[in-house]
């Protein structure tokens, strides 16, 4: 009943909260407090709930049922430099906006051999807004990605050394997207740019994927983790709607554009899969260092194909690069109750400049994590702060639609670049064991 208890709060708690779920950024691992002061330094570790996220063979070291659920808060922020016809320069920053990324994990020991979880976080996101007369409005001027994952969890205990784990993933997604439509209508003398009209697309769908989990701790200093997140492929159906629809467009008819009728759309999306490696040393009973590094296979998101029930087809190529995140961490206890954590990280880029495009102006990132937490008897109360440094992009040699200037094109840039592009999170976990 314990298990049923926790089970029940941890989904309320987090189904209220993914409708407002977005992040920045497209590959997310704000999964709890801990992990993110720690910079995702608990795969080798694994002694909370929250490696149900990062590594849930570590579960079989918890005992009875434990509880946890907490939010992020993440605020990003950057600007796009660009150069323009006529040797004019325009530097547009996003939008002022706070983003939430909720997560919640329960587990529970059925005897010296098995154990059950539930974790529920949001794997993916993106979240940016520009203002819509923007000089990449042809682009895109907003964008959102939020994503909210369920998987239920078995792990078994092979024995005192070796632990595995096997869960199924449920992933749901929304998706929106604004952008602007160039114009031109038919006048007595001769063709006119008239004034934008409005895209938006809405949308949402479910894609199915497994994760697999395996810890090795070998000694009470050593232990080693594992941890594989398949691929997931996402479905998405969704509406299309103009600002003007029915409006008489030139370049509809010459089919650069779609035409403004209201209809439906649809879009696959390939996720990616990842395998993370962490190695934890615990020196003292107070002291711990883990290192680690997670791959993740982008190379799998290798278009972005909207196709619309109007017979028109948005094709965007991605061609992305496979990531290697590389991370250290230290956490110390000063006293019982107390713990202070600090960790960094650094991604090398995955998006390919040959098709880069303004929903995600980064090229790889820097994250330094602080955080503290507290205990009192069985309730945990855990605090992290991080800083993302996120790297520029050159968008010289892109070809995604709308971007630059040339043969068709609307757009007046010719060339642009992101600067300063940053994020802070601010976040909270709350745990309690029964």
């Amino acid at each position: 009943m314990r298990f049923v208890r926790g089970l029940c709060c941890t989904c309320a708690l987090l189904l209220a909260l993914s409708g407002v779920a977005r992040a920045e950024g497209f590959a997310l691992n704000e999964w709890s407090a801990r992990g993110v002061s720690l910079a995702g330094g608990l795969v080798g570790r694994a002694d909370d709930v929250s490696a149900l996220a990062y590594n849930a063979a570590g579960i079989t070291q918890l005992p009875g049922t434990q509880l946890m659920a907490g939010l992020a808060f993440i605020a990003p922020m950057g600007t796009i430099d660009a150069d323009l016809l006529g040797g004019r320069k325009h530097d547009t920053t996003t939008k002022p906006a706070t983003f939430l990324a909720p997560h919640g994990f329960v587990s529970h020991q059925l005897n010296d051999d098995f154990w059950l979880g539930l974790g529920i976080f949001s794997r993916f996101g993106v979240g940016n807004s520009y203002a819509q007369d923007w000089v990449g409005r042809y682009n895109v001027y907003d964008v959102g990605l939020q994503t909210i994952s369920f998987v239920p969890t078995v792990a078994w205990k092979i024995n005192d050394i070796f632990s595995v784990s096997a869960g199924v993933e449920v992933l749901y997604a929304g998706f929106y997207m604004g952008n602007k439509i160039p114009t031109m209508q038919l006048t007595a003398a001769g063709p006119s740019q008239g004034s934008d009209n409005d895209l938006q697309l809405q949308g949402d769908g479910w894609g199915v994927g497994a994760q697999f989990g395996l810890h090795m701790r070998f000694n009470e200093q050593w232990s080693v983790g594992l941890a594989y997140k398949s691929q997931v492929t996402l479905n998405i159906d969704g509406e299309v709607e103009f600002g003007r629809q029915g409006e008489p467009n030139l370049l509809a008819t010459m089919g650069r554009v779609p035409e403004a009728r209201n209809c439906g759309a649809n879009a696959t999306v390939q996720l990616p899969d990842s395998l993370a490696l962490g190695v934890a040393y615990r020196p003292l009973d107070e002291l711990s260092f883990e290192v680690g590094a997670v791959w993740t296979r982008w190379s799998t998101y290798n278009a972005l194909n909207i196709y619309m029930d109007s017979g028109y087809a948005s094709l965007n190529d991605k061609a992305a690069r496979d990531g290697l995140n590389l991370n250290a961490s230290v956490e110390y206890w000063p006293l019982d109750w107390w713990a202070l954590r600090a960790g960094v990280s650094y991604e090398t880029p995955v998006l390919n400049e040959k098709h880069a495009d303004f929903l995600m102006p980064t090229y790889g990132r820097t994250t330094l994590g602080l955080g503290t937490g507290v205990k009192w008897n069985e309730l945990t109360l855990d605090f992290a702060y991080a800083h993302l440094w996120i790297h520029s992009m050159d968008y010289g040699q892109t070809d995604a639609s709308g971007l630059l200037a040339g043969p068709g094109s609307p757009s007046r840039i010719t060339d642009a670049h992101s600067k300063n592009v940053v994020a802070n999170i601010y976040m909270f976990s709350v745990g309690y064991s029964f």
